[in-house]
């Protein structure tokens, strides 16, 4: 035994390391308090090294992910070959099945701490006192005709192309994403920061057949975000994803602060995405509400706005597949294993939020 045990004593410090991140990460989210107390420590971590990752162009974390999965491969095949040649199988098997294990384990439990004990912490609601609460089908109503009206109001301030759907350059677009926080820092001061440009994801194409739209990552404190899917929506994805960058973990949350932050900032363009988000989540309540009511205030629609929402559906049409299922579920999955109980639905609550703001 005390052989065995010192041959494979380097995989068994690692897993004990491996059992003491997933203690951390149950610790933090045995309580609010504790919760908070680890989510500003690792927020203050992950700025830290967010500053190294940002200085190179491309989006880092991709090629982690890569990087993982070949690792993994490879690590199989060695085992594989490792146990099926020579003396001593059973101990190879052994150290390299908890290798693995370990290694897999290592990226969870990082992910756990790094990013699902926020989940357990102080959100927007907590922070601001704005809360979701039962919505009116009068109220809902007129908050939609209020979005509906501010698209007509800013639709002709938005380059087109010869379809007449948004037509803003992607780069202009990312040019402008430091500052779109700004004023709505100013009624809200916790959501005051230094925004750095998000990365463009080199796998968008990927990335929209599993239905995402960009994603933040804790392991390099990077914003990602897919540059294939329709520009109309970008900014609001963007200001999204810089929401995540603040700490706010809740899905519904930051689709809320997308809206808000853009649609309070100086650029048009933000302006008008984020009122097209909100507009898109707002109908889409409204019309299971009272379609009538729906139908008034779709009428009222510019050809422009119409223009952006149709090519926004026939683009997101294309990938209904089995792969993009499979990746909602396991998303859906994901959020209620972090105690969002009601998982992809949860974005619903935006909605709530957004009637309880405007």
């Amino acid at each position: 035994m005390r052989a065995f045990l010192k041959q494979h004593r380097a995989v068994h410090i690692w897993a004990v390391l491996v059992a003491a991140l997933f203690g951390l990460y149950a610790w933090g989210i045995s309580s609010r308090g504790a919760a908070n107390a680890v989510s500003a420590v690792t927020q203050r971590l992950k700025d830290g090294y967010a500053r190294l990752w940002y200085r190179l162009p491309f989006s880092v974390v991709e090629w982690f992910y890569v990087a993982f999965i070949l690792a993994v491969i490879l690590w199989i095949v060695i085992l594989a070959v490792r146990a099926a040649k020579g003396p001593d199988r059973g101990r190879r098997l052994y150290g390299g099945l908890l290798g693995l294990a370990c290694f897999c384990l290592t990226a969870w439990g990082l992910y756990c701490v790094l990013w699902g004990v926020n989940y357990y912490a102080d959100g927007f609601q907590e922070m601001s006192g704005i809360y979701a609460q039962p919505v009116e089908v009068e109220e809902l109503e007129r908050v939609t005709q209020y979005f509906a009206e501010r698209l007509g109001d800013l639709a002709d301030e938005i380059p087109r192309d010869e379809n007449g759907v948004f037509a803003v350059s992607r780069d202009e677009i990312f040019a402008e994403s430091t500052s779109i926080y700004d004023n709505i820092s100013r009624e809200f001061p916790f959501l005051a920061r230094e925004d750095r440009v998000p990365k463009k994801m080199f796998f968008s194409r990927l990335f929209s057949a599993m239905n995402f739209t960009g994603f933040y990552s804790p392991y390099t404190g990077e914003s990602s975000l897919n540059v294939d899917s329709p520009a109309c929506l970008l900014p609001a994805n963007i200001t999204h994803e810089l929401a995540h960058q603040r700490g706010i973990a809740s899905e519904q949350e930051c689709n809320f602060l997308a809206i808000a932050a853009s649609t309070a900032s100086d650029s048009a363009t933000y302006q008008y995405s984020g009122y097209l988000m909100g507009y898109i989540h707002l109908g889409n309540a409204l019309y299971r509400a009272d379609r009538e009511k729906w139908e008034a205030v779709y009428a009222t629609l510019p050809e422009t706005v119409l223009a952006d929402l149709r090519y926004h559906s026939a683009y997101w049409a294309q990938f209904d597949s089995p792969v993009a299922t499979v990746s909602e579920k396991i998303y859906d999955t994901t959020l209620k294993t972090y105690g969002q109980e009601d998982g992809i639905q949860s974005y619903g609550t935006v909605v709530d939020l957004l009637v309880a703001y405007y």
